[in-house]
């Protein structure tokens, strides 16, 4: 029988009934639009990750753009983002008429170069056509980005800073969350992510109350929010007063109620995917390029990504035995035609064009089976060792 790439429905039967009473009491109440979950899911989000505010939404990717459209980023600005990454990274800069400036990643960690981001930033300085505005960090395949040293460019230079945790939510550095120093932190809450709905939906973590304000009115097409009405009259139901153009990114309250049961089990299955990483690379460290996490850092291991020299034999070969793999992002942003037009760091992207050619990520999720982890590893080393 083959193997999971990520085992859902194992979640699901963890979960239990108590998940499926949650949703049924969704579609009974009829408060399918911003209902009572909504409000106590953002609450408790909050809680776990640190942040004193948090915006539920339609989508990861409405989650990075939210905050670029409450900061006035637009045309002739610069967002700082690494190539090496799903494009809704970088895809939201030119939604709100901005450029992206791709940077390339650090070998160890595929997370976004500290050095290559100064030199990018620097160039663009120079160049004066475009004005640098922020940086999004990803925390790739779910472990922290360099935080202190992207803070530290980031105030230098008088940039914003988002961090991308659509696959790393959870993760930490030193114990704190990324929304410690990033501006804003967002997430995913894609059915495959280590925190996933059954369906689509993000979220926006942030630090300031006007600048939340400013979330929730765009979230729903610009309407006014309570630091727009103060010392204003306005009796009616505050949709119909639209200050500013916005757009509508409601989370579903179903998805809301779905990710309230998720989160009690959360720290326990990031529990679970660092015991499955360990064994991976007490298993596959001496024959193949196993991930290293940043010092200080806990991954949430949304993938379990090596690298191999002939990753389209070591995939074909997997996948005889009835073991799934997957390649993330074989073509990266910046050579992908729609955005191979926009700028790249001095001397281009070397390491993220090296490791598109390499990665390949392995079965990961909180209920791999000592049994089914054991059978990867076996099917790894035989192919090593049958082709040097």
């Amino acid at each position: 029988m083959p193997i999971p790439f990520i085992d859902l429905q194992a979640q699901r039967q963890r979960l239990g009934q108590p998940l499926e009473d949650a949703i049924l009491k969704v579609v009974r109440s009829g408060a399918y639009i911003m209902g009572p979950e909504i409000a106590a899911f953002e609450t408790a989000m909050g809680v776990f990750g640190e942040a004193p505010f948090v915006l539920s939404c339609a989508s990861g990717t409405d989650a990075l753009l939210l905050p670029l459209m409450a900061w006035g980023i637009g045309p002739g600005d610069a967002v700082f983002c690494p190539s090496f990454t799903f494009a809704a990274t970088a895809e939201v800069m030119p939604l709100v008429g901005a450029s992206p400036v791709f940077v390339d990643i650090r070998p160890d960690t595929y997370n976004m170069d500290p050095a290559s981001l100064d030199a990018a930033i620097a160039q663009v300085k120079a160049d004066g056509t475009l004005t640098p505005k922020a940086i999004v960090a990803v925390d790739l395949f779910g472990q922290p980005a360099d935080y202190p040293a992207l803070r530290e460019i980031a105030d230098r230079h008088g940039l914003k800073l988002i961090a991308d945790s659509a696959q790393g939510f959870g993760c930490t550095l030193a114990g704190k969350h990324p929304i410690h120093w990033a501006d804003v932190a967002t997430t995913s809450f894609f059915p495959a992510k280590p925190l996933g709905c059954y369906g689509d939906g993000g979220a926006v973590l942030s630090k300031d109350a006007r600048f939340h304000d400013l979330l929730v009115s765009l979230r729903v097409h610009g309407q006014a929010v309570k630091s727009d009405l103060e010392g204003r009259e306005f009796a009616h139901d505050p949709r119909y007063l639209n200050l500013r153009v916005g757009t509508n990114s409601r989370m579903d309250t179903i998805q809301a109620a779905v990710l309230l049961e998720k989160l009690k089990i959360f720290p326990d299955e990031i529990a679970a995917r660092n015991r499955v990483a360990a064994r991976y690379a007490e298993g596959l460290s001496d024959v193949v390029s196993v991930p290293k996490v940043i010092e200080g850092g806990v991954s949430v291991w949304a993938q379990y990504t090596i690298e191999a020299e002939n990753r389209d034999g070591l995939a074909a070969a997997l996948r005889e035995k009835g073991v799934p793999t997957a390649v993330y992002y074989p073509i990266p942003i910046h050579r992908q035609a729609v955005y191979s037009g926009y700028p790249t760091a001095p001397g281009g992207l070397p390491v993220t064009d090296a490791k598109a050619e390499r990665v390949i990520s392995l079965p990961m999720h909180p209920y791999l089976t000592e049994d089914d982890q054991d059978q990867v590893i076996a099917a790894i080393r035989a192919f090593v060792k049958a082709n040097g």
